[in-house]
């Protein structure tokens, strides 16, 4: 039978974290339409209720998760809440994350390990929480990583990102080795710049550290590397994660999917 691309997560559970707004926002109402189920986790509680409004007002079903990924026990109990109120975990999108923009001389010890606790520390505990339930019968489920395309390349005044985001793509690597017996595989997805907040946060904070102006930042530095000067829109990720998501078949575990406007082919 030829595999046939589906858009269907009906009868799906999906844990989502950093789900309170952005592209995390966006997966939760993406996943939510398809017909899953959708556990919101997020260290803004507020926000994640704000999402589990949203999704349920539009005749969806959610639950919001107050999470720090940085913590083990806010972690795992986040996932058994999730699995005690609907019954398991099919989908983990691993999303939480934030950005820092300095030199690596001006940088504190502290920010740095903050910064790698939320990306690699978070990946990891969501992902253990996660396959502690997908591996029991081998009952197996998809594990997506929100990358970025620092996974494959780098730029200035943003080592920790840059560290974080490499070493999430060899988690996935490693997971979809590790699974592939139990039937759960992973995927990263790596976007070049998107317009949320953390980027547009990021703007101004290039344009002082180099004494530029705001366009130039945009122009010559964001979208430098794209082949059509064009960023990657949130609906280009959060749809991407949806055809992962309800792929048929394992063809694509362990695999970063680029979408970057052709930012670092690979």
């Amino acid at each position: 039978m030829a595999t046939q691309v589906q858009q269907d997560l009906t009868g799906k559970i999906a844990l989502i974290t950093g789900a309170a707004a952005g592209i995390g926002r966006d997966i939760a109402e993406t996943y939510a339409k398809a017909g899953a189920i959708v556990g919101i986790a997020d260290i803004n509680f507020e926000g994640a209720q704000e999402t589990v409004d949203i999704i349920t007002k539009a005749g969806g079903k959610a639950l919001a998760i107050n999470m720090d990924v940085r913590s083990e026990d806010a972690v795992n109990s986040g996932v058994k809440q999730l699995i005690d109120t609907f019954g398991g975990i099919d989908i983990l999108v691993s999303n939480a994350g934030i950005q820092l923009i300095n030199p690596i001389n001006k940088m504190t010890f502290d920010n740095w390990k903050n910064l790698l606790a939320t990306h690699l520390d978070g990946g990891f505990l969501t992902t253990k929480a996660a396959v502690e339930h997908m591996y029991k019968d081998n009952k197996g489920g998809t594990i997506i990583y929100i990358g970025s395309i620092h996974a494959h390349d780098a730029s200035l005044f943003k080592a920790p990102y840059i560290t974080a985001k490499h070493g999430l793509l060899g988690l996935c690597r490693a997971v979809a080795k590790e699974g592939a017996p139990h039937n759960v595989r992973s995927h990263m997805i790596s976007p070049g710049f998107v317009r949320t907040a953390m980027v547009n946060e990021q703007i101004p904070l290039q344009a002082a550290e180099k004494g530029i102006s705001e366009e130039s930042v945009v122009n010559d530095i964001l979208l430098a590397n794209t082949l059509n000067k064009e960023f990657t829109t949130i609906e280009d990720v959060s749809q991407t994660a949806l055809f992962l998501a309800a792929f048929p078949s394992n063809v694509f575990t362990g695999q970063s999917i680029n979408a970057s406007h052709g930012w670092c082919m690979r």
